[in-house]
């Protein structure tokens, strides 16, 4: 018995468990999360519901949204109505299972049944085959990854819990703007019969939905279908990356997100990261700066570093260096005077003396009206050359062949900028005539190209 036992956990373990951590957490074959910088992607799992699938579709409309509805093909062949409307409103419908069942507790041919069962019913409303699946709770086992030529598995970036009412309309918004962002896939759920959750939860659901559509519109951030989404990444430069290089660069940035932790790194603009800073003691030389002040050892300065993703993705998104450092820019001058407001309004901050930075490339930070200066000889700036080196071969596209271009220029510089001046040149902006924007990027492409054709962008770190 005991052996019976012990080879029914190690087929149940190679069955279900290990695939759907390996999906979970690593997102093998399945689709997660996008990479749109203004695209988010909503998703409602388990209807649709006779009661809150109108009142869900009558919400997105009212703020332009776009969806993907997981159906269960019970409840779709029960209100083929509210299909109907979903398909005609132009909103995405995904396969959810014929009943919501898991799949570690199906045979894979039932599994199969119940798709093709449930795409059959969709296909008989609307007049279009599914091909869009998300398994009940995301459990997949290990023949649903053979399934990838049929459908595709998608599942989420984040997940709330709003089928249970106790969590509250108040929580939920909370849960839902702190995860809203750019490429986030959000998963909901419109109906309440499912086992294991409160019939009226969805309520709560569509209370906090559209204080988050709200909020998304303050941002300029928009909801659009899934396969929207996974067309995005689909036509991505980075989905042209080798293996290798896709795999090394996740394992940089993971590193980062244990680094931000580790040294309390904060986000400038947590919506989009680009920017983040920490205040800290300087450790250098005295420093003589524009405004006449002195930066000596142990005045307090924040020190900048630049979202290595952002980076990455920018490189791989721009043509030249030129256009990198143009965009890197754009980014600056969005990100510094949300950083002079927070500033001002957190008396530690403005305690600093300076911002700092350190960078392998130093064009273009002069436009914001920081400092650059060499490094003292020394370990520091080996080491600092070193581990700069490393990121950049790492986070641009073209890898270590870029730091075989004019390598002699790569010097890793010290930025500085008097916190007194950051403030007192955003008090003094004025915005500036959107007229032939685009004739404006390019002289300044041209005028940069001869000295920024270097391997890839300025690294504050």
């Amino acid at each position: 018995m005991q052996t019976l036992l012990l080879w029914l956990f190690y087929i149940s373990t190679f069955y279900a468990f290990i695939p759907g951590m390996i999906s979970r957490i690593f997102g093998y074959r399945v689709f997660r999360k996008g990479i749109g910088r203004t695209d988010y992607g909503l998703t409602f799992d388990d209807g649709p519901d006779p009661h809150y699938t109108p009142l869900l579709l009558d919400l997105l409309k009212r703020y332009g949204a776009k969806a993907t509805f997981f159906v269960v093909g019970a409840h779709a062949e029960a209100h083929p109505e509210i299909i109907k409307r979903m398909h005609d409103e132009g909103h995405l419908i995904g396969i959810h299972n014929y009943v919501h069942k898991t799949n570690w507790l199906m045979r894979p041919a039932t599994v199969r049944k119940q798709i093709q069962r449930t795409d059959d019913i969709i296909f008989k409303i609307t007049g279009e085959r599914s091909t869009y699946y998300r398994p009940p709770w995301g459990i997949v086992n290990l023949f649903d990854f053979s399934k990838r030529r049929q459908v595709q598995i998608v599942l989420w970036s984040a997940m709330f819990g709003d089928w249970k009412e106790k969590l509250g309309a108040e929580r939920l918004t909370d849960k839902l703007i702190s995860k809203l962002g750019p490429g986030e896939v959000l998963l909901l759920h419109d109906c309440g019969t499912t086992l294991g959750a409160d019939p009226h939860a969805p309520e709560h659901m569509l209370i906090a939905l559209e204080r988050m559509l709200q909020e998304a519109d303050r941002r300029g951030l928009r909801s659009i279908r899934i396969d929207e989404m996974i067309k995005a990444v689909q036509d991505s430069p980075i989905t042209r990356l080798s293996f290798g290089k896709r795999l090394v660069v996740g394992l940089w940035l993971a590193w980062e997100q244990v680094f931000q932790l580790l040294f309390q790194i904060k986000t400038i603009s947590p919506a989009d990261p680009f920017l983040h800073y920490r205040l800290r003691k300087y450790q250098g030389n005295p420093v003589h700066m524009d405004n006449g002040e002195t930066l000596s050892k142990g005045d307090k300065v924040i020190e900048l570093h630049i979202d290595n993703r952002q980076l990455f993705e920018l490189g791989v998104h721009s043509r030249s260096s030129a256009q990198l450092a143009i965009r890197m820019i754009r980014r600056m001058e969005k990100d510094l005077p949300v950083l002079a407001e927070r500033i001002a309004g957190d008396v530690e901050l403005a305690e600093a003396k300076a911002l700092y930075g350190v960078s392998l490339l130093n064009r273009g930070p002069e436009k914001f009206g920081f400092m650059v200066l060499d490094l003292p000889n020394g370990l520091f700036a080996s080491s600092t050359k070193f581990y700069l080196s490393i990121l950049l071969s790492v986070i641009h596209p073209s890898g270590g062949a870029r730091l075989k271009v004019r390598s002699e220029l790569l010097v890793p510089k010290m930025m500085l900028m008097p916190v007194s001046q950051l403030s007192g040149q955003m008090n003094q902006q004025r915005p500036q005539k959107p007229v032939k924007q685009r004739e404006r990027v390019r002289e300044e492409e041209h005028s940069l190209e001869a000295e920024l054709e270097l391997p890839g962008a300025t690294v504050v770190h």
